[in-house]
């Protein structure tokens, strides 16, 4: 199966566009649903905006993404599917050097919330509302970005052009940053 990633090279236009709500009676959706995991699994990826993809409908695939075990021990066997995402809650804040699959060698130092609460629907159709905290709303805070045609380089403190060694090692000298786990956001 060969699928192709949308770039900022080649189809920033493409990745701009807002992404369209999801019907449950569209036939293409569980071939979607099943090219964004093989895609994500196959990738070093956290998550992935199904647009990044060359699907413009409002699904992320979110792997197990937590920051209390080490980033190479992390179980991306535990994952899902949200579809039609909305965040309805965004309370303290974090900062990251970002990276994205889409933006090669753009990354962005970004203030996220470290808490959002989501409402979105499983890939059944049941509607869950569900919080998510630290490194994941980081996460997912970006996939749904994506969504709306926003790039962490539009967001972002800082921007710089390097390497992804350069990056690990950029994280490494400045990891993840919990602000504040309360104030508003």
């Amino acid at each position: 199966m060969n699928i192709v990633r949308k770039t900022i090279e080649n189809d920033e236009d493409y990745l701009r566009q807002i992404s369209k709500e999801v019907s449950f009676d569209d036939k293409e959706l569980k071939d979607d649903i099943k090219l964004l995991e093989q895609f994500c699994l196959d990738t070093e990826c956290f998550a992935l905006a199904a647009v990044q993809i060359g699907i413009p409908k409002r699904i992320v695939y979110l792997k197990n993404t937590t920051l209390d075990v080490p980033l190479d021990n992390i179980d991306y066997n535990e994952s899902k599917v949200l579809i039609n995402p909305i965040i309805i809650s965004r309370k303290g804040k974090t900062e990251f050097w970002e990276a994205c699959l889409s933006c090669l060698d753009n990354v962005g130092l970004v203030e996220r919330p470290y808490e959002i609460i989501i409402k979105y629907y499983d890939i059944n159709g049941n509607l869950n509302e569900e919080k998510f905290e630290g490194f994941e709303s980081t996460v997912l805070s970006h996939e749904l970005d994506h969504l709306d045609g926003i790039l962490h380089m539009d967001i972002a403190k800082k921007v710089l052009v390097m390497s992804k060694d350069e990056r690990m090692k950029l994280r490494e000298k400045y990891p993840y940053k919990i602000i504040s786990k309360d104030c508003d956001y």
